[in-house]
């Protein structure tokens, strides 16, 4: 009974690994790519009679930004695919081996259906990852991308500049990784999260809270509030530029939009930096009780070719955003900078002639 148990389940997991490669096992037809929605549902209203999108609002899906490569043309999967996706990750993040951040658990679990990878390892080899016991579990859904448009799921090529900025940005980092406090990252500086919001699974709690006159986002991730008026007022003045730039709100019937400018040439944003034509155009729209579809458009001609849309839906949580602690108590900016200083000197000891007996 027992051999017959597991020749099934052989059978069931090659029927899987063909499917996830671009076929669609017989009778099975693709889910949804947005969540089902009560019917007749409505939004709860505010005084204002806009709907009410305050809450704690929680982004921990598994669903990667760019679509991969092994699910190409393919904007969703099955039921029965998800299923299996979901199950190989709870067998390689159950609490023991290394955490897995980002796009990192997807494509593990993705990759071990497939027969392409065999548990998952850290991209730290040095040291590893601490315990995944200690980060949140995550949930999947059909979709493949968090990427709408461009079609294919992916970011749209850099534009030739670009290319050559951020080649020249990574050769000046290996020769001068840690020259001074701004060769260190933004996060590891504490310094600031970033946008639009599409991280997940590490710290992606968002508390909003609203009035008719401003609408306000606590960033659970280093501790960022980003206070969005409501009204038609201009954007600041071209010359002033913000770490998170300068967001201005409007409704849109049930939607509410935030356009935003005037970032920082070195603002983080998603796989990359804002620069100062950077414009961010985001959507939050309450779609089912527990449900906040969250849409946001980057258009930057300094950086790509074309804009491109990202969505996700964010869930309700009782859950409570605590204090990111980052900054106090943390002695790695001190540390890193004279840990690079001691290497330097070694590298210059190292390089220096050696002296022989009675040399001067």
């Amino acid at each position: 009974m027992l051999q017959k148990r597991l020749a099934a389940w052989s059978v069931f997991a090659v029927l899987i690994a063909v499917s996830l490669a671009g076929v669609t096992l017989a009778g099975q037809t693709a889910a949804s790519p947005t969540p089902k929605t009560e019917k007749a549902w409505t939004p709860p209203r505010g005084p204002d009679g806009h709907p009410d999108l305050s809450g704690v609002w929680e982004h921990n899906a598994a669903t990667p930004v760019e679509r991969p490569d092994e699910l190409a043309g393919r904007a969703v999967l099955t039921d029965d695919e998800v299923v299996a996706l979901k199950q190989k990750a709870a067998e390689l993040f159950n609490g023991d081996g290394d955490a897995a951040f980002g796009d990192a658990v997807y494509l593990a679990a993705l990759h071990n259906v497939l027969g392409k990878q065999k548990g998952f390892k850290s991209r730290d080899t040095g040291t590893g990852d601490y315990n995944s016991f200690w980060v949140v579990g995550r949930w999947f859904e059909n979709r493949t991308s968090l990427i709408t448009d461009p079609p294919d799921g992916k970011f749209p090529p850099l534009t030739a500049e670009t290319q050559k900025r951020r080649a020249a940005a990574a050769e000046y980092r290996k020769l001068h990784p840690f020259d001074g406090p701004e060769d260190i990252a933004l996060g590891e500086r504490c310094i600031t999260g970033s946008v639009p919001m599409l991280g997940a699974g590490y710290n992606n709690y968002y508390q909003i809270v609203q009035t008719p006159a401003a609408f306000a986002i606590n960033m659970e991730m280093r501790h960022d509030t980003r206070m969005v008026s409501i009204g038609n007022r201009p954007h600041l003045p071209k010359n002033v530029h913000l770490w998170l730039g300068d967001p201005v709100g409007r409704w849109e019937g049930d939607t509410f939009v935030v356009d935003t400018t005037n970032f920082r040439n070195d603002s983080p944003l998603t796989l990359g930096t804002a620069t100062e034509s950077t414009h961010l155009v985001e959507r939050f729209t309450r779609v089912a009780p527990d449900t906040l579809k969250y849409e946001a458009t980057v258009a930057d001609p300094a950086t790509w070719t074309k804009p491109w849309t990202a969505v996700l839906f964010m869930k309700s949580t009782k859950d409570q955003i605590y204090e990111y602690a980052c900054h106090e108590g943390n002695e790695a900016m001190s540390g890193t900078l004279n840990g690079a200083r001691v290497k330097e000197k070694e590298a210059l000891g190292k390089a220096q002639p050696s002296k022989t007996p009675g040399s001067r």
